[in-house]
């Protein structure tokens, strides 16, 4: 017997009554009228060659044939309203499971924030973090190793779409008693004088493509590299060296007691992008994700940019 001779309808009638055991009441809860609910039983009958209500004038028993058959006619409904509520997730990005990339800073300082706000609405969705040094973030996504990626600007293939999420300016984080500390406005001449640490190889190439018009003798260059900002951070604390980062890091930089001072002349803006694949089709769970992240991530740098500028003026006001 053809499965599409049946309907939802049918179904719904048989189990509602099954559970009322009354055609009036039934008829009610679905919006129907008592005749309508008693002819979708009837032609559910007629289609499974069996009664399913022994009915009398003053009352509705399941038959022994409806006793049997009500378990399979109630998962036929558990099915269709969980596939129904699936249907409703994809629908509102609102179940599935996100992957993304992000370097150290932002994987552990930023995006769990971005995450605990996204779950309060879409808490079937889990968001999952993957520290992804910045020189692998695009190779990440082309091999699908993440969904998304977020990170400094940096050149992509044609697998691969960049879009800007905010600017953030390169500063200079030292101690408090460092020399440079007592400057409102750092200039990149006065930092050839100074130690400086480099976390990473983006860092050091930065730095050096800030001047690769500028001569020799007069190019500023780390005396250390490390891997991870939080080793120069940590460097920078004890007054051993300071240390070239986005603003963005203050998040971090914050927690070793360093401070932040603009360098100028030129000031260099370091954007940060967020990366997703050109090939692959990207789940909805995803889009709602980066639907979500970006307008976080642009309110929160415009907040950490306002006190950031507070802080620097009352750290430079302080005798």
């Amino acid at each position: 017997m053809p499965l599409t001779r049946y309907t939802l309808r049918q179904f719904e009638a048989f189990v509602t009554v099954a559970e009322l055991l009354s055609f009036g009441a039934s008829a009610e809860r679905m919006g129907l009228t008592a005749q309508a609910v008693s002819q979708l039983v009837a032609e559910l009958e007629a289609l499974l060659g069996f009664r399913l209500f022994d009915r009398t004038t003053r009352r509705v028993a399941l038959s022994s044939g409806g006793r049997d058959f009500l378990a399979s006619a109630q998962s036929v409904l558990h099915h269709v309203e969980s596939a129904d509520s699936a249907a409703d997730d994809v629908r509102n990005r609102a179940a599935g499971v996100v992957r993304i990339g992000a370097p150290l800073v932002l994987a552990s300082a930023v995006l769990p924030a971005a995450i605990r706000d996204f779950s309060a609405n879409r808490p079937k969705i889990s968001v999952r973090i993957s520290d992804v040094p910045v020189d692998s973030l695009i190779d990440a996504v082309v091999t699908g190793d993440v969904d998304l990626a977020v990170g400094p600007d940096r050149p992509v293939s044609a697998d691969v779409s960049s879009a800007p999420l905010f600017d953030s300016p390169w500063v200079l984080w030292c101690s408090a008693d460092h020399p440079l500390a007592k400057k409102r406005m750092v200039r990149w001449g006065d930092l050839r004088d100074h130690a400086l640490v480099a976390a990473g190889r983006d860092h050091e190439i930065s730095v050096s493509l800030m001047h690769r018009t500028t001569p020799e003798g007069s190019r500023i260059k780390p005396v250390q590299v490390v891997d991870n900002i939080s080793t120069a951070m940590g460097i920078a604390s004890q007054g051993l060296a300071a240390t070239l980062a986005p603003a963005y890091v203050g998040v971090m930089a914050q927690s070793f007691g360093l401070m932040m001072k603009r360098v100028v002349e030129p000031e260099v803006i370091r954007k940060v992008c967020l990366y997703r694949s050109r090939i692959r089709q990207p789940s909805t769970a995803a889009e709602g994700f980066a639907m979500h992240l970006s307008h976080w991530l642009a309110s929160w740098a415009r907040e950490r940019s306002q006190v950031a500028v507070r802080r620097n003026g009352r750290d430079c006001a302080k005798p």
